[in-house]
Order: structure tokens, then sequence, then C-alpha cells
């Protein structure tokens, strides 16, 4: 799969389910300011893909007009397990390069489950994305965002009872249609 394939899977995902069903209530604001980066990485070994996240968090640092980065990962990290562990080292070098409390780290993968889900909970599907993605966010702007909502702690429990409501087809058949052509 091209880069510029996953990319345009990943914006339409984030168009067409995150904004459209206002899963983020913040997402809309930066996609009318075109102010997301979406990258592909290629890179399917750990050391390279811990290298290229740390660049994007260089980049970050030098181009505030980008408020945030969804960092796409294609391959080799399909196994949800695998991709958890890389989401444990991430977190940890971000501590390790002084990055806590300046950027935090959101993550979705295609077979997303919460820790003490069932697999097939509707739940899941918050955080389902085409593909595994670290969504790398500001933490002040993420601050900022958060103080000038009203109830900021009802966004997930909002997000379950409309994956409830919606059910698991619902969200498969959107799924595949960010993937289609």
């Amino acid at each position: 799969m091209e880069q510029h394939e996953c990319i345009a899977h990943t914006e339409r995902w984030v168009v067409d389910v995150i904004m459209k069903y206002n899963i983020c209530p913040f997402a809309r604001r930066e996609v009318e300011r075109a102010s997301i980066r979406y990258v592909a990485i290629e890179h399917t070994k750990i050391k390279a893909v811990m290298k290229a996240l740390i660049a994007e968090c260089d980049y970050l640092d030098n181009h505030p007009e980008t408020e945030t980065t969804l960092f796409i990962l294609p391959r080799g990290f399909e196994g949800f397990y695998a991709y958890l562990d890389l989401v444990d080292d991430a977190t940890d070098l971000l501590a390790q390069q002084d990055y806590e409390g300046v950027y935090q780290l959101a993550t979705f993968h295609p077979d997303y489950c919460f820790d003490g889900e069932a697999q097939d909970s509707v739940a899941n599907f918050t955080n389902r994305a085409p593909y595994p993605t670290l969504h790398i966010i500001r933490e002040a702007s993420m601050e900022v965002a958060l103080a000038n909502y009203n109830d900021p702690e009802s966004i997930p429990e909002r997000n379950i009872a409309f994956a409830e409501r919606k059910g698991s087809e619902f969200f498969i058949k959107l799924l595949q249609h960010c993937t289609k052509a």
C-alpha cells in the first residue's frame, strides 16, 4: 500500500467518522484550519519507528501552525499486542526525550480493545481506525481545549453510548468505507 493511500484513508476516517459523529469534539476546528498533519511511516522495526516519532515531535516543535499529527503505521503493527508494546515504548521515549508534558499520545488501531472490554464490544470502535495510529497531541493545546469544553469527562461515556446505539455493523461499514478507493 502506498503512503498516500494510507493518508487518504486516514483523512477520510477523521472527516467521515471522528468529525461527522463528533467522536472528538475538537477535531472539526483542526480539520477546518487544515492544522492536522498526516504522516505514514513505512518502517516496521521499533528502533526506526521511534526515531521517526522523535523526528515528528521535532517537526511539531518547529511548526506551531501544525496542531497535531496522526502518525500512521500501515505495516508491522497489525497485531494489537505488538502495537501496545510499541505504544509503551513510544510513551517511555517521549519521557526520555523530555517531551513528557509537551506531547501526549492517543492510540487507535483496527483491532483496538479497551482493557477489560470484550474484543467484540462495540465500545472499542471509538478507538478503531483504518491503520495502527499514534495521535501526537500538544498537551498545552489540549489543556486549553478541555478548559473551554463543558464537561469533558462525559466525552468517553457519550461516545460509548453512541456506539451502543449504532452497533458494530454500523462501525464496520464506516471503517470499510474509509479504505475504499
